[in-house]
C-alpha cells in the first residue's frame, strides 16, 4: 500500500477536500467533498452554562500539541473510526511540520494527569480543519473545542471546518453551509479574496463577527500562539481554573 503524501493532503485540504478510510484496518482510502459543510464562525460558538462551570471548575488542565500522538490514537481507538494507519502516519507527518495541532484535556487530581479528551486538526492559512474529537469524562471533548475556538479567535483566524454537522456540533454552534459558500470562505481563509480579512461573512447564514470581537489588521499573519501569550499576560498560564475563566470570558456568549 502506498502511503500518503502529507504534500498531497495539504493541497487536498486547501481544495476543500479530504481522505477518510472505511475502518482502522482498511487499506484503501477515499476522498469526501460534502456538499454541505459544518462550520463555526467565529463569535459563535455557544457555551451552555455547564460548559461554562466546567471551564472554570479547575478540574481540567489543557494543552496543545503535548500529546498528538496519543490523541489521534485515541480519537482512532472506537469501534468505528474513519482513521486508519495511513492517514494516521500522515498526520503525524503533518504534526512534525506545523501543520497539524492537537487539544489535550487532562483530568486533574491524578498523578500523572490521564488524558481524557482532546482533538486534532490541520492548520493551513486562517483556517483550522477539525478532523476528530474524542472524551472519556463528561464535558472533556467540549472543553477541549472551546480552547480551539478562543484559541482561533485570539489568532485571527476565520474559518473552523468541522465538516460533517452533528446534533452535538449544532448545539455549540455550528451552523451548515453549501459548498460553494464554503469555497468562498475556505478562499479567503487562503489568502485567495476579501474575506481573509478582518470581517468574514458566512453565506447562507447571516452571521458575522461578534460584537466587540477585536479586531486585527487585514494583513496580520494568523497566530496559533497568540493566546498563550495572553494568558502569560493576565497571569492565568498553566493554573487551569484562572485559565479557564479567561477562555469562558473570551468566548462570552452562553445558551
Amino acid at each position: 500500500m502506498s502511503r500518503l503524501d502529507p504534500r498531497l493532503l495539504l493541497q487536498c485540504y486547501a481544495a476543500g477536500i479530504f481522505p477518510m478510510a472505511d475502518s482502522r484496518e482498511a487499506a484503501e482510502l477515499f476522498w469526501v467533498e460534502p456538499r454541505n459543510r459544518a462550520i463555526i464562525p467565529p463569535g459563535e460558538f455557544h457555551m451552555s452554562r455547564s460548559l461554562r462551570r466546567a471551564l472554570r471548575s479547575g478540574r481540567f488542565h489543557v494543552t496543545h500539541d503535548r500529546d498528538f500522538a496519543g490523541v489521534i490514537a485515541a480519537c482512532a481507538d472506537r469501534e468505528e473510526t474513519w482513521i486508519n494507519d495511513d492517514i494516521e502516519r500522515a498526520m503525524l507527518a503533518l504534526h512534525a511540520s506545523g501543520h497539524a495541532h492537537s487539544i489535550e484535556v487532562w483530568r486533574r487530581g491524578d498523578p500523572a494527569q490521564e488524558l481524557v479528551g482532546g482533538l486534532y486538526g490541520v492548520r493551513l492559512g486562517r483556517a483550522f480543519f477539525g478532523e476528530s474529537m474524542f472524551s472519556t469524562v463528561t464535558d472533556a471533548s467540549k472543553v477541549a473545542l472551546a480552547w480551539l475556538v478562543a484559541r482561533l479567535k485570539v489568532g485571527g483566524f476565520t474559518l473552523l471546518d468541522c465538516q460533517f454537522m452533528t446534533d452535538h456540533l449544532a448545539s455549540l454552534g455550528a451552523v451548515s453551509v453549501p459548498r460553494a459558500g464554503y469555497v468562498a470562505l475556505l478562499s479567503g481563509a487562503l489568502g485567495g479574496g476579501s474575506a481573509g480579512a478582518g470581517a468574514v461573512s458566512f453565506p447562507g447564514t447571516g452571521a458575522g463577527p461578534a460584537a466587540g470581537e477585536s479586531a486585527r489588521p487585514a494583513d496580520a499573519a494568523p497566530d496559533f500562539l497568540a493566546i498563550d501569550r495572553l494568558l502569560d499576560a493576565t497571569g492565568a498560564a498553566g493554573a487551569p481554573g484562572p485559565a479557564g475563566y479567561v477562555i469562558a470570558q473570551l468566548l462570552g456568549q452562553t445558551s
